[in-house]
């Protein structure tokens, strides 16, 4: 099924004809899609996920669901963008071969773009492309000038509303490094409202947003409590969006590695949940939950869905 298309006579056409439930216009629910994260909580593979294995609530009601596709095979398009603080210091650069081996690890079907937060703007230095070598030659340290990026979140809402690709048929997810610290509001605050503006961006443009987090070390660097703020930050954008915030205390990890190995894992596990929705007079977010009833598993599933008249929404 495609990802966010608005249905047309010929769409529903098509759904009947593949025996997915499909709503006339006026009635009061729509199709609505999402993406999430099945992995066994040990190393083991999954065992297969059926409908039957998850239950779902739209805005507090429970929804039906209407179908379950793994992301694997003739739908594991993805399309993956690396999003480098431009404020970071250049010890990062030690994190550039992990960073370099999980691209070149990366499916055929997965196309990257390297990207920079800088004044705001997720800039690329590589769109995207399936050429896993001539995505890592845009691959560089970034400036590491305190402030250079503005907010994270800005650059994450600017990713969002300005993605390089108009295919909807493929997932999009974005791997943040930064440390998360929002500079106009230095607190934590889950109502700041650019960490809600990128939130809700993000859920628009159908993003799963995971983070790494890199602390700065040098002169500039903003203490404890401010840092424990970044962290906390990008938790909730990951969790609203169905993605995963790596993190290890207050100090930066040793590699990326460990990190990046599982998030290979959790695109290797990926699913499009189909529900159904109420219907509304207008484009709205709405909150998600998906519970998983299989033993032995957990599940990652976005915490907003944005729901469009008439058509299919995805997370």
């Amino acid at each position: 099924m495609k990802l966010n298309r608005i249905f047309t006579a010929a769409a529903i056409s098509g759904l009947l004809a593949a025996g997915v439930p499909a709503f006339a216009q006026g009635s009061d629910e729509v199709q609505a899609q999402a993406v999430i994260t099945v992995l066994s909580k040990n190393a083991e593979t999954p065992a297969p996920l059926q409908q039957q294995d998850l239950k779902v609530q739209v805005g507090g009601k429970s929804a039906n669901i209407t179908g379950l596709t793994p992301l694997r095979g003739e739908r594991a398009g993805l399309e993956l963008v690396i999003l480098i603080d431009g404020s970071a210091r250049t010890s990062i650069g030690r994190e550039m071969g992990d960073i370099e081996r999980f691209v070149q690890g990366l499916p055929p079907t997965t196309a990257v773009g390297i990207a920079y937060m800088q004044n705001g703007n997720a800039v690329f230095s590589q769109p995207f492309t399936t050429d896993k070598a001539q995505a890592l030659k845009a691959l560089h340290l970034p400036a590491g000038s305190a402030g250079s990026n503005a907010s994270p979140y800005f650059c994450l809402s600017d990713l969002a509303k300005r993605w390089p690709s108009a295919n909807r048929d493929n997932r999009r997810e974005v791997v943040m490094i930064t440390d998360g610290v929002d500079p106009y509001n230095l607190r934590f605050d889950p109502d700041n409202p650019y960490l809600q503006a990128a939130i809700n961006d993000s859920v628009r443009a159908g993003l799963v947003v995971d983070s790494i987090y890199w602390h700065d070390d040098g002169r500039y660097d903003r203490g404890l409590y401010q840092n424990n703020s970044g962290q906390s930050l990008l938790s909730l954008v990951s969790q609203a969006t169905g993605g995963k915030s790596y993190w290890q205390g207050a100090g930066n990890p040793v590699s990326f590695s460990p990190y990046l190995d599982d998030l290979g894992r959790r695109l290797q596990n990926q699913y499009e949940l189909g529900f159904v929705a109420p219907a509304k007079s207008k484009p709205e977010i709405a909150n998600l939950k998906v519970k998983l009833v299989m033993p032995n598993t957990k599940i990652d599933a976005p915490q907003k869905v944005v729901i469009v008249p008439g058509g299919i929404a995805k997370q």
